[in-house]
């Protein structure tokens, strides 16, 4: 597989690490759901962990595309990039980090 394919799986799963850490907490949750969806006591420590896989999946797929000193530089530069994706998407655009939310989208108008 080419470099620039496992960077783009990096890129990806930084966004998803980023998007189930913010989901995590309460404010981002009722932000994204904004109350369709009933959050179980599980989903926070759920999120959590699936966010932290992600981003270490991320480092692990950086690694295999590039010598470790590079790849490290490339891994904090993704979640850096993803952590910015994540937060003007919730300051803009919330509902689209539903896809996220281990609930599916939520319906109905507004943004």
């Amino acid at each position: 597989m080419s470099d620039a394919l496992w960077l783009g799986l990096a890129a990806v799963l930084s966004v998803s690490g980023m998007a189930w850490l913010a989901l995590a907490m309460e404010v981002h949750w009722a932000q994204v759901v904004q109350g369709r969806r009933p959050r179980r006591r599980t989903t926070p420590l759920t999120l959590r962990g699936l966010g932290a896989s992600a981003l270490m999946l991320s480092l692990w797929v950086c690694l295999v595309a590039d010598r470790p000193s590079m790849a490290v530089l490339v891994w904090v530069m993704l979640m850096t990039a993803a952590a910015l994706v994540v937060a003007l998407t919730l300051g803009h655009r919330p509902r689209w980090l539903a896809l996220w939310s281990l609930t599916g989208p939520t319906r109905g108008p507004g943004r």
